[in-house]
């Protein structure tokens, strides 16, 4: 026998314990920085933990404290829209950040497709993960409940409804859509279009909401043939545009409720001969990356993305740890003016 007790295995904490001559849970305590510790046992544990070699073994530590240390970033999207969309990046850059001074890791899980979306049921029910942001969730969503089932905590990003049950990270999609029309009515245009995001998605009615509220406040009138249903997609931004052109060919401003749908938009006036923003003031919405590089650059809605995603990975931590945290986060948005308007 040599002398860990058992032949060339690691040695246990039951062995450190023996050693140190105290209960299993005190070396617990002193393994894992517990301060309820008196300076006598430390000293003891200490040197048994040196004289066995003894290494904390993270997975059974995670095991006995059922603790994966790991949380899941769910995307229900496919790969194409993940990497066109900078929103999810920036998302994930936050979180990330959140992140960077804990121990635990992060999980990134696109579920586009049923296949996917099944293989990530089954992965969450083996409580692989201690919780899960979702970020993009569509209306009639099943993950949401699914994860209540399982009992693991979890946080969304963009609710599904004004009456979300979940923890919730949002900016104010309202309030800036108005912003983005006040802005277009004060630049003297007034058949102003908008492009909207899917409407199953909260957000985005959100967004059309405000667009609705702005004309209305305005005194000006809402023409329902200047509202025409994109999907956040670049293609879905031409589409919208075609539509809206042959509709009310006199339109000479376009509001798109994504800065991807805008890009869109703008080939499409410009296949069109319309020039930005002489004949048509274009508008999108988070300012990301994409509206700095436009031509001519583009007036976009800032959305604090990266905050959010802070934000969504600090009040999930706290939920996990069992703390009770905040229940809706609503974060500001802003105006970013360029040329395109």
């Amino acid at each position: 026998m040599n002398g860990h007790g058992r032949s060339g295995g690691r040695p246990t904490l039951e062995e450190v314990a023996a050693r140190a001559g105290v209960g299993r849970g005190t070396v617990s305590r002193v393994v894992n920085g517990s301060s309820k510790v008196s300076e006598r046992t430390r000293a003891a544990v200490e040197a048994a933990v040196a004289e066995l070699g003894y290494v904390p073994n993270r997975a059974a530590r995670a095991l006995a404290g059922s603790r994966a240390d790991a949380i899941a970033l769910v995307v229900p999207e496919p790969q194409s829209r993940f990497f066109a969309e900078p929103y999810f990046s920036d998302v994930v850059r936050g979180v990330g950040a959140a992140l960077a001074e804990t121990d635990v890791q992060l999980v990134l899980t696109l579920a586009g497709s049923d296949r996917e979306r099944r293989r990530l049921a089954q992965y969450l029910s083996a409580h692989r993960v201690d919780g899960v942001l979702l970020v993009a969730v569509h209306a009639g969503d099943p993950l949401p409940e699914l994860l209540a089932e399982l009992g693991i905590p979890a946080v969304i990003s963009g609710r599904r409804s004004a009456a979300e049950p979940l923890p919730s990270v949002d900016c104010d999609n309202a309030a800036g859509a108005a912003g983005a029309v006040r802005h277009l009515l004060g630049r003297g245009r007034r058949a102003i279009a908008t492009v909207t995001g899917p409407l199953d998605v909260y957000g985005a009615r959100c967004r059309l909401d405000g667009y609705r509220e702005a004309l209305t406040a305005a005194g000006m009138p809402v023409d329902e043939l200047l509202i025409a249903d994109g999907d956040f997609t670049e293609e879905g931004g031409r589409r919208a545009v075609r539509e809206l052109l042959e509709r009310r060919p006199a339109l000479d401003a376009v509001f798109a409720a994504s800065d991807v749908m805008a890009v869109g938009a703008g080939r499409e006036l410009r296949a069109a001969g319309r020039r930005i923003p002489e004949d048509v003031a274009l508008v999108g919405f988070d300012d990301s990356v994409l509206a700095r590089h436009m031509d001519p650059p583009l007036t976009s809605v800032s959305q604090p993305v990266e905050e959010m995603g802070r934000t969504m990975a600090r009040m999930l931590l706290a939920r996990i740890a069992g703390e009770p945290g905040e229940a809706a986060v609503v974060l500001p948005t802003g105006l970013v003016v360029r040329e395109s308007s």
